[in-house]
């Protein structure tokens, strides 16, 4: 598992990054506070505090490509 802190504090960066994880195979997880979402689906991310940052976990060994892909969210 891997893990990043990134920030989608606006509704077009939720989006990009939803198009971005739904081309993954692996398991991607959104957190925040106590809260926990599957990164892929928009509606999870929309019920989260934008506001602050976030953590995305990746559950996959060969996952370089994926963080790559966000590292443009990163915090």
């Amino acid at each position: 598992m891997k893990s990043m802190t990134i920030s989608l504090e606006m509704a077009q960066r939720v989006k990009d990054f939803v198009a971005v994880t739904q081309n993954c195979d692996c398991e991607i997880l959104l957190k925040s506070g106590k809260y926990v979402v599957d990164a892929k689906s928009i509606l999870g991310i929309f019920s989260l505090d934008l506001s602050k940052p976030l953590t995305v976990e990746i559950y996959d060994d060969n996952c370089e490509d994926v963080i790559a892909k966000l590292s443009k969210f990163a915090k």
